[in-house]
């Protein structure tokens, strides 16, 4: 039975060896990198505390399944950290230096919230159309719903790259009115907001998480009314649109701190 959903963004500096050190107690509570890493962390210990049988949703260049035995580094991003969709077997297979950030990201979070689960993963092609991933995210739901225990869904996707001179992406002025209404249809768990978002216009804006975001409201698509929102995070500190909320069936009661 489908239970509960967290969405999270995918930045590399999530992970703190990336950042070249370890959290320690006094990290600086105002450091950017520090407040997203302890919403990320606290949205998936929700989706800890819920279920043990967590569904990964996330965007690559192409659309991919990933089972719990996979396994990979962030060794590209500067640090050897190895992760993993499931605990690691007395024999554990290579880690892929090459596995997609947003799969890196997810098994980094289980190992941190709930290192025993295995999850299963879905990376949905970056041009997929907004009725495509609507359809997929129901599907999910139903096949979810099927299963007798309780499960979570963790999207890992990121808003715009191009709303400031330094983000990856560099400025685009049209942006900011498209991540203003992002942001607005995430807090709101606004399923009509989702599904409105333009693939080209996403695709132009560096809106990397398009699909993923579409997915995420046809999960909910077959309930009576948008779901609950607790947003944990919602920012761009470095210029790319982050979002940590979870999201639970029923009526809209707005997002929470």
């Amino acid at each position: 039975m489908f239970s509960i959903a967290a969405l999270v963004p995918s930045p590399p500096m999530l992970v703190p060896e990336l950042c070249g050190r370890v959290p320690v107690s006094g990290s600086d509570p105002d450091d950017p990198t520090v407040v997203l890493r302890a919403a990320a962390l606290a949205a998936a210990a929700t989706l800890a505390a819920t279920a043990d049988r967590w569904f990964v949703v996330g965007v690559d260049s192409h659309d991919r399944i990933y089972g719990s035995a996979t396994r990979g580094t962030f060794r590209g991003f500067g640090a050897d950290v190895v992760v993993g969709l499931g605990p690691a077997g007395a024999e554990p297979g290579p880690a892929d230096a090459q596995l997609p950030l947003p799969l890196l990201i997810a098994g980094w979070l289980r190992e941190q919230a709930a290192p025993r689960i295995s999850v299963r993963a879905r990376l949905f092609a970056a041009d997929a159309s907004p009725a495509a991933c609507a359809e997929a995210g129901a599907a999910l739901r139903a096949e979810l719903d099927s299963e007798q225990d309780p499960y979570a869904v963790l999207v890992v996707a990121d808003g715009a790259a191009t709303l400031t001179v330094k983000a990856p992406g560099y400025l685009d002025e049209r942006a900011h009115e498209v991540q203003h209404d992002l942001d607005a249809a995430l807090r709101t768990g606004s399923r009509v907001g989702l599904a409105g978002l333009e693939p080209e216009l996403c695709a132009a804006l560096l809106v990397d998480g398009r699909a993923a975001y579409q997915v995420l409201g046809g999960l909910f698509a077959a309930d009576s009314a948008d779901p609950r929102v607790r947003t944990l995070y919602q920012g761009a500190p470095f210029g790319v649109g982050y979002d940590v909320s979870v999201w639970e069936p029923g009526g809209q009661e707005g997002s929470g701190e």
